[in-house]
């Protein structure tokens, strides 16, 4: 399913004066009246169910820390923050009259003050291979229209979550870019895909005997995560966190198109596993499939990427300490009287990072492109995934052959990589890789730009012949030579 794009009659932005500033001031994580702002909206019309929550708290986007502050506010005490989370998140509770070891009082008083609610499902739909796909309107009134993809694979279940709406970076084989972009998800309208997919497998189970379904996160959806920085390490904490969704550090995955100084700030945040969306093995390939690499290229890319690996958990991430330190303390390592337990840490974060690599036939896909990827990679602990390019309509790009992915493949594997080959899935609900599109007032007008250059090509074939399958992939790799 594809949803018509939506433009904005708004002035555009770039992508590099957006990363620019991003990087020099940070945005708050969330707040106690987490509404949408409504300059960012499509339309000024309030929904009139909506009316009874404007007054109200969101509580669904909160980190613990952040609950706790506000139970307090409100003269409570916070380990209430931990009971209402795991009514929220683990249970799927979010009518506060049915949590049932609240005191009735602060039932009454929550019911007055606060909510807790995902973003609106307008459109849900399940592929017959077992993956689901949810469009979630976010703003008020018409507002924008994110999607999101849960893929059911070997045991697990992995949920790919947006992060904004639309995306500010153009990469030229991803439909999603080519919508352009409108605004950042908050908290609770990301933290709220993971809710709806979990509730998902839950809404017939009984509350006592519900157990959370979804057991990986990576945040590949719409948008550059690193662009929307605090409401996504935010998100990811409730996602780990042992009163809300208690995953695993490993199975929580950032990709990020290269937005290099966010990549340091990230590793200083939160302990989670990161993946490069690097899809070209040189500057001059990558600088056109990729354009944010003319801003931060590949040697300053792989040196984040160094950097991340070879740190710690952050000093915030309390859990991370007390594992290391117990595991030290029981390999008598170090004494449980130590006063510097700082010493004992050892760093605790993944030893590699996910390299994700699109697979575009006749422009990254040569034996020496993967010579050079197996050099640009040679310090750097490292897992390859290899994505078959997903078509859109009017993409400039062809999928590689299955011969030539699986020789590139093997190319890498005999130089010592793990190297993988996604499996595509969701074709048939249009939610495979590189595919997801929504609704977006496109602050950008990239969208109006793509229509405007399909056309112009469309009225040059009809004067001119179009050129052969042979033709044309010999003009794809002198592109990508």
């Amino acid at each position: 399913m594809n949803v018509e794009v939506v433009d904005a009659n708004v002035a555009p932005i770039d992508a590099n004066d957006l990363a620019q500033s991003v990087t020099s001031e940070s945005k708050p994580a969330s707040s106690f009246t987490q509404g949408d702002d409504s300059s960012n909206c499509a339309s000024d019309v309030v929904d009139p169910k909506e009316k009874s929550k404007a007054n109200k708290v969101n509580l669904l986007g909160m980190t613990r820390k952040e609950l706790e502050t506000y139970f307090e506010t409100i003269g409570e005490k916070k380990f209430r923050a931990a009971q209402v989370m795991k009514w929220i998140h683990q249970l799927g509770v979010t009518d506060f009259n049915e949590m049932t070891n609240l005191a009735g009082s602060l039932r009454e008083k929550l019911s007055h003050l606060a909510y807790a609610a995902a973003p609106e499902v307008v459109h849900r739909e399940y592929s017959n291979d077992g993956t689901r796909k949810w469009v979630f309107r976010v703003g008020e009134g018409a507002g924008s229209l994110v999607e999101t993809v849960l893929i059911p694979a070997d045991g697990r279940k992995t949920l790919c979550i947006s992060s904004q709406v639309g995306c500010a970076l153009d990469c030229s084989f991803c439909s999603t870019g080519k919508q352009g972009f409108q605004r950042d998800l908050l908290p609770a309208e990301i933290i709220g895909q993971l809710w709806v997919a979990n509730q998902s497998y839950m809404e017939d189970t009984p509350v006592g005997e519900r157990t959370r379904t979804v057991t990986n996160v990576v945040m590949m959806g719409m948008g550059e995560p690193l662009l929307n920085f605090e409401p996504v390490v935010a998100s990811m904490q409730l996602m780990l966190d042992d009163h809300a969704y208690g995953m695993s550090k490993r199975r929580v995955t950032l990709s990020t198109s290269g937005i290099v100084p966010m990549i340091d700030k990230l590793g200083d945040q939160i302990d989670v596993a990161l993946a490069i969306s690097l899809h070209a093995p040189n500057d001059e390939l990558r600088n056109e499939l990729v354009p944010i690499n003319k801003k931060y290229p590949l040697v300053e890319l792989m040196a984040a990427a160094r950097r991340y690996v070879a740190r710690g958990a952050p000093l915030s991430d309390k859990s991370a300490q007390h594992k290391a330190v117990k595991a030290k303390i029981a390999q008598n390592q170090v004494s449980k009287d130590s006063d510097d337990q700082d010493d004992a840490l050892e760093p605790s974060r993944k030893k590699h990072v996910t390299i994700e690599y699109v697979m575009l036939d006749g422009v990254n896909d040569q034996p020496h492109h993967a010579k050079q990827l197996i050099q640009l990679l040679n310090d750097l602990p490292s897992k390859i995934n290899l994505i078959p390019f997903n078509p859109f309509p009017h993409a400039p790009y062809e999928r590689s052959s299955r011969n030539r992915i699986m020789a590139f493949q093997q190319t890498l594997s005999d130089a010592g990589y793990v190297c993988t080959v996604r499996m595509t899935r969701g074709d048939d609900i249009d939610a495979a890789c590189g595919q997801l599109v929504g609704q977006v007032a496109d602050r950008t007008r990239r969208a109006e730009k793509w229509k405007q250059k399909i056309v112009e090509h469309q009225q040059i074939n009809k004067s001119t012949a179009e050129p052969t399958s042979g033709q044309r992939r010999e003009i794809l790799r002198t592109r990508g030579s």
